[in-house]
């Protein structure tokens, strides 16, 4: 059985992660793509209660991919992380824009989230390591 890869794309603008999901979806029409941007009241920045949220919309629908912008990006959903428990779903070690179009593509053609996560994190090693 083929496994259904989902992608949540967090940035700290609301532009940002619908822009690129209007992308994605476009290179890869069979996969689920969530954006978050911005705070719940339309701010720059990121939401833990936002992440958790989205993160309830999609737990059953296969393994997902977190790919995000900056730091704080990332420790608002490690926290979801935490406070969800999920076990299918990961934070990707990779750039937003190019990591989540590549794992699309991947995901599209049947790759399993973890081969995708390996590959990515490979092909970006240290990519946040050496700001």
């Amino acid at each position: 059985m083929e496994e259904y890869v989902n992608l949540m794309l967090i940035s700290h603008s609301r532009e940002v992660a619908n822009g690129l999901k209007e992308m994605i979806e476009q290179v890869a029409t069979n996969i689920k793509v969530v954006a978050i941007g911005g705070t719940a009241n339309g701010e720059i920045g990121t939401d833990v209660a936002t992440i958790c949220k989205a993160l309830e919309e999609i737990e059953e629908e296969g393994s997902t991919l977190i790919f995000y912008d900056i730091g704080s990006a990332k420790m608002n959903a490690s926290l979801a992380l935490e406070l969800k428990e999920l076990p299918d779903v990961e934070i990707v070690e990779a750039p937003l824009v190019e990591g989540s179009y590549l794992a699309a593509v991947k995901a599209s053609i049947g790759k399993s989230a973890q081969d995708i996560k390996q590959k990515l994190e490979q092909y970006f090693p240290n990519f946040f390591q050496d700001m």
